[in-house]
């Protein structure tokens, strides 16, 4: 039976369009964030169950979770980006305390003024930052033990130089040096809204997401991250810089490090030097559960964001609902448990795809 040319012409293309509608829907659904977005809808609705006659759907309530996903969100997503380079870095909970240090003791201790003291403390981020990617890629080690090792030495120096100068392991009177009213109002100043403060720390976290977001799908550089957390041998050979990126990557979660410590400072006007452990967990958990692979090459910055989004609502549901804080690491473990199941699927699944 024959068929006419028009007649086949048009099956084709109606043929072609639901594939091009199956295409754009199956790219939509392995996306390395959707998990992360349903998630913190999931939970938000949960909590919004059997928490919101506590507080938990108030003003106040809702500044209080984003003010927690602020703070982990500006690590997570600097993170996100190193992770998905194939790398880890444990020491951003070390960089935290002696930051905060650095900045507190040259202003209170040594009368700095504050900005000269935050400047120092970048410098000094930006230096482990560069010595951890450039230790990984001398010696070949893998990362996790590099920056394990830097972990333990940061702490270690920060309390014991800490002991040294001032005999003690939190120095305060931040707020008494010069320069402080100006670092307040770019580090810890809050909008109010109705009967609520939303800190200034959401905004850093929403910057931080969006410039990691256009540096991923809008640059070259995002392309190389990709290139190199997937197979770095097969990135160097089409002319990726793979040293270059990943030193970069290891500065930047350094620097965010730096960052989220001198707002902790600021607010708290002054530094303790076990500020900041175990936050590294705190963080691959948030970018885990935002989507981002183990093993490097797959991931997105806006997954970590909502990542860390669903620890902050997790914490403080928990705490609205009136359960043990106990608990919290339970949930934790077991959200990041799920995520790794979860990821391996979509992975698993992205791949059949492409195929």
């Amino acid at each position: 039976m024959r068929v006419s040319r028009g007649a086949a012409s048009k099956r084709e293309v109606n043929t072609d369009e639901r594939v091009m509608r199956v295409s754009v829907w199956r790219k939509l659904l392995v996306r390395p964030e959707m998990g992360a977005i349903g998630g913190s809808i999931a939970v938000w609705i949960f909590f919004a169950i059997i928490a919101g006659d506590s507080g938990f759907l108030t003003l106040a309530g809702t500044a209080n979770y984003l003010t927690v996903s602020a703070e982990l969100g500006i690590l997570a997503v600097p993170v996100a980006l190193l992770m998905i380079g194939g790398e880890f870095d444990l020491s951003i909970g070390s960089i935290i305390g002696v930051s905060g240090m650095v900045v507190t003791i040259l202003s209170v201790q040594l009368g700095w003024n504050i900005w000269f003291a935050i400047l120092v403390a970048m410098l000094l981020a930006l230096l482990v930052g560069f010595l951890n990617g450039y230790l990984v890629l001398r010696t070949g080690l893998p990362s996790f033990i590099v920056t394990l090792a830097t972990q333990f030495i940061l702490r270690g120096t920060t309390i014991g130089v800490t002991r040294a100068l001032t005999g003690l392991t939190q120095v305060g009177g931040l707020n008494q040096t010069a320069g402080y009213q100006l670092a307040r109002v770019v580090f810890d100043s809050s909008i109010t809204i109705g009967d609520a403060q939303f800190p200034v720390s959401i905004l850093w976290w929403l910057a931080i997401t969006a410039i990691a977001t256009w540096v991923l799908l809008g640059t070259p550089f995002g392309n190389w991250i990709f290139g190199v957390g997937g197979d770095a041998q097969a990135a160097r050979n089409v002319g990726v810089p793979v040293r270059r990126v990943k030193i970069l990557l290891f500065i930047g979660t350094a620097l965010a490090a730096c960052l989220l410590a001198v707002i902790q400072a600021v607010h708290a006007t002054g530094a303790d030097v076990l500020r900041g452990q175990n936050q590294e967990f705190l963080t691959i958990i948030a970018v885990v559960v935002g989507g981002t692979l183990l093993t490097g090459g797959y991931g997105s910055a806006i997954g970590s964001a909502f990542g860390a989004l669903i620890y902050g609502i997790v914490g403080q549901g928990i705490f609205f609902a009136g359960v043990d804080a106990d608990w919290n690491s339970v949930v934790l473990g077991l959200l990041l448990l799920l995520a790794v199941l979860l990821n391996r699927y979509v992975r698993k699944y992205a791949m059949e795809v492409r195929r």
